[in-house]
């Protein structure tokens, strides 16, 4: 999920709580701050501890909150991983550490340093286009045989590298999700587990409905609805994708502001472009609203 923000880039507590409640009214099985979309990346140290707080207190239980508590030290991953269970998370996501280059050995002595320092199931990131780090299926395989190391979460865009993380990891119960909303149900399908979402932001009814259609067995519908988003997923040439799901969020009536500064700058020309693609999914919001694109 997105952290809403107000125009000068402070955190907007009541609209992030009014998205945390438009997710479950859709279906979702979990939400999930302080991820690559939740800009975790921007924001300080008390700001992602006031994030999880207000998440823990808006879901009251309804559905397990997961957030992001990876930093580039394993020391900060620690110590945030630590507060999140403080708090009551219910699930850690563990991005790599980015930036500097790190090898797999490295990769694995801090996973296995994160894990050892709480008792919350661990969920880990490969967003390797975003870290400069990726996780070898080899590397996964070993993690997977710690206890509370539970899954992975896969945005390399590789199908490839999805089918690995399964293979790998099939002798233990590990979840293999995508992060890749185009690849949601091809990793069901393969023995995934499902997906975490940028596109819920925008169409959580839609990403729902892939999960529980192929749970039902209904293929078709199932198929219908992963291939509805490749319109509003297309946008993404426009810009960062986290700017373009934000921008996207505001244009159909949900005030969650703009990235935090520097990111978010969005052409009229893409606006316009998410505008159109936009009628063809909320066609009751838009058709007949005034076209203001601010």
């Amino acid at each position: 999920m997105q952290t809403a923000m107000h125009e000068d880039g402070s955190i907007n507590e009541k609209e992030l709580r009014r998205q945390i409640n438009r997710e479950i009214k859709a279906g979702v099985d979990a939400v999930f701050c302080l991820g690559t979309n939740g800009e975790f990346y921007i924001l300080d140290q008390e700001e992602k501890i006031r994030v999880m707080e207000i998440f823990v207190d808006e879901t009251a239980g309804r559905v397990p909150v997961y957030a992001g508590t990876g930093c580039i030290s394993t020391k900060e991953t620690i110590e945030l991983s630590r507060k999140a269970e403080e708090i009551g998370v219910d699930v850690l996501s563990v991005i790599t550490p980015y930036f500097a280059a790190l090898n797999q050995d490295e990769l694995y002595v801090h996973y296995k340093a994160a894990a050892e320092a709480v008792n919350l199931p661990i969920v880990m990131y490969n967003i390797p286009a975003r870290t400069g780090a990726a996780l070898a299926p080899a590397t996964v395989g070993k993690l997977a045989k710690i206890k509370n190391i539970v899954g992975i979460k896969d945005s390399s865009g590789n199908f490839n590298n999805i089918l690995q993380y399964i293979d790998v990891a099939k002798e233990e119960e590990f979840a293999v999700l995508s992060g890749n909303d185009a690849l949601i149900l091809w990793t069901l399908l393969a023995g995934g587990t499902g997906g975490i979402t940028a596109i819920a932001n925008i169409l959580p009814e839609i990403m729902v409905s892939i999960y529980r259609n192929w749970v039902k067995g209904d293929l078709e519908e199932a198929k219908k609805a992963q291939s509805s988003i490749a319109p509003i997923r297309d946008c993404f040439k426009y810009g960062n994708p986290n700017s373009i799901v934000k921008c996207a969020t505001n244009l159909i009536g949900y005030p969650v502001g703009p990235c935090r500064a520097p990111f978010g700058m969005v052409s009229e020309e893409a606006k316009r472009a998410i505008w159109n693609t936009l009628n063809t999914y909320y066609p009751e919001y838009i058709v007949g609203r005034e076209q203001k694109l601010s």
